[in-house]
């Protein structure tokens, strides 16, 4: 029987390479690769005899794309890269190189090393992102892909120049994990965001939209059949997620330097406004909030046209204040 979320995620790969993306495996290191959307002359591949003014040509385009700054969209836990941006693809490739990556054991991205970590996550991102030819970046993370964000430029501040974050928090701490869990009605992370049964998925789903949609039972079926496998290595993602309480990182907030703007659905009942809040305040003067009404967890898919505005509306006043130092 054929599987609607699967017909949905081809009409998107079509729609991405008539835009000028491309999917390309980056070996990371052996044994760990991962799959990115990426401009389509970052991944063409350079015949081995070209005529010299071809090749110059080819130059001066390469370096006419290259003024586009680049911008890193990072993916949720409960959908790879491209179902999770799909709205927010298209309306910024004119001014901005996007990269769409998927995650560790998330799409087509995999390793056979044991280490779980959010840290890890990054150092991967960031070397596949440098294999890509990126120097600079602006990351975008949404929820787990928030705390990857956040990791990516804590360790690597010469790349990530500045952050926009959804729904998400620095470091998911032990108290923090049983407050969101135990007030949404789940024993754990991983009862919540890896569902055993397709009433699971709906669940999920209703959770993160500020108004639940009538979806027919069909879809939430497809969806469990697609997008929750690696279920063993996605909970021990879900395991390491989780910052002890006897370690010094449970209360504390990365140094960082980057501008770190923070887009909120304000009727996120995961990450609610008291946690992005608290959070902006921890952060300090580098840290500003911004919040949709009638926006949930999920606000870039609820309210992708208000999203879009002001996430372009960041984008753009961060490219001019780096314009004008």
């Amino acid at each position: 029987m054929v599987n609607f979320v699967t017909i949905e995620k081809s009409l998107l790969h079509g729609l991405m390479k008539l835009a000028g993306l491309r999917t390309q495996m980056v070996e990371i290191e052996p044994g760990t690769t991962m799959k990115f959307w990426a401009p389509f002359e970052t991944t063409k591949k350079e015949k081995a005899k070209v005529d010299p003014e071809e090749e110059e040509e080819k130059n001066q385009k390469k370096k006419k794309k290259a003024k586009k700054p680049a911008v890193v969209l990072l993916h949720g836990f409960a959908a790879e890269g491209l179902m999770t941006w799909q709205f927010q693809v298209g309306p910024l490739l004119k001014k901005y190189a996007v990269y769409v990556p998927d995650l560790l054991f998330f799409g087509g991205s995999m390793t056979s090393k044991t280490d779980r970590s959010p840290e890890f996550q990054a150092e991967c991102l960031v070397k596949g992102l440098t294999k890509l030819g990126v120097d600079t970046c602006t990351v975008v993370g949404f929820s787990y892909g928030g705390m990857v964000a956040f990791k990516m430029a804590e360790l690597h501040q010469h790349m990530v120049k500045s952050l926009v974050v959804s729904g998400s928090v620095s470091a998911y701490t032990e108290s923090m994990s049983r407050k969101v869990t135990g007030r949404l009605g789940f024993s754990s992370s991983s009862e919540m965001l890896l569902p055993t049964s397709v009433e699971g998925v709906k669940t999920l789903l209703n959770l993160g939209m500020y108004k639940n949609f009538r979806l027919p039972h069909r879809f939430y079926k497809d969806y469990f059949q697609v997008m929750f496998n690696n279920r063993k290595e996605k909970a021990e993602l879900l395991e390491t997620l989780v910052v002890s309480s006897s370690s010094s990182k449970d209360s504390t907030i990365p140094n960082l330097s980057q501008r770190i703007h923070l887009l909120w659905g304000e009727n996120d009942q995961i990450f609610n406004m008291e946690i992005a809040q608290s959070l902006k305040e921890q952060l300090g003067d580098k840290a500003t909030l911004q919040s949709i009404k009638k926006g949930g967890h999920l606000v870039h898919l609820e309210r992708p046209c208000i999203y879009n505005r002001r996430l372009k509306a960041i984008l753009a006043s961060l490219h001019t204040d780096a314009a004008q130092q």
